[in-house]
């Protein structure tokens, strides 16, 4: 019933206080996920301004959004997808490729909020699965354009996907001068499958580092 979110920053506060009814006080350790890694982010961001103890910062396969990458980085970043697409054209017979691009190109109008889908959706009810699971997908991707990540008083370890298509090539380019301390780990899969059908590789390294907050 209630508006999603739209700030990483008011997303935080939203576990934070979910966490605190849990643990009170540190030591912590937070884990996040793509886009749950801007969260954890500014999660551990605003517990070590309190004085909290973090024991283990944990990223995976996590980016700010390109406007805060640097320009080499964003052209280099827009290089490596549209090569990826046109190889994915490339492969496919021409109405497979015709069709390929414009699922891309309804996908990037539906994140932008132009959609010519709105009306579709008016027609269902608003709690419905269509109608929220967008609305989530829009006011997260407005909150990871909004936020820019502060330099982080800490160790973070990021793990990232062996598979890389879509995001930066080193993440200690980008990460590197936001952290005290910074470590990278490489696991097997793509950003998704890590997650889905590749998953001991990730499930082994987050099984050691909480073992080693322990």
């Amino acid at each position: 019933m209630e508006e999603p979110l739209d700030r990483v920053e008011q997303m935080a506060e939203f576990y934070l206080d979910a966490l605190h009814e849990l643990q009170p006080r540190g030591p912590y350790i937070l884990i996040g996920y793509s886009f749950g890694g801007l969260v954890a982010l500014e999660m551990a961001q605003r517990l070590s301004g309190n004085g909290e103890n973090i024991a283990q910062l944990v990223m995976i396969d996590a980016y700010p959004h390109p406007r805060f990458l640097s320009t080499s980085q964003r052209l280099a970043l827009m290089a490596r997808r549209t090569n990826r697409h046109i190889s994915e054209m490339k492969r496919r017979p021409a109405h497979d490729a015709i069709s390929y691009f414009f699922q891309g190109l309804k996908r990037r109008l539906r994140i932008s909020g132009v959609s010519g889908r709105r009306g579709d959706l008016q027609e269902i009810s608003r709690l419905s699965l269509a109608c929220t699971t967008m609305q989530v997908k829009k006011k997260a991707y407005a909150a990871y354009g909004y936020y820019c990540p502060r330099f982080y008083r800490g160790k973070m370890r990021f793990l990232r996907a062996q598979v890389n298509s879509y995001f930066p090539n080193d993440p200690a380019l980008v990460w590197g001068k936001l952290a005290e301390e910074f470590e990278v780990e490489t696991v097997p899969g793509s950003h998704l499958d890590m997650v889905t059908t590749e998953f001991e590789g990730l499930a082994a390294a987050l099984t050691r580092y909480t073992s080693e907050a322990s």
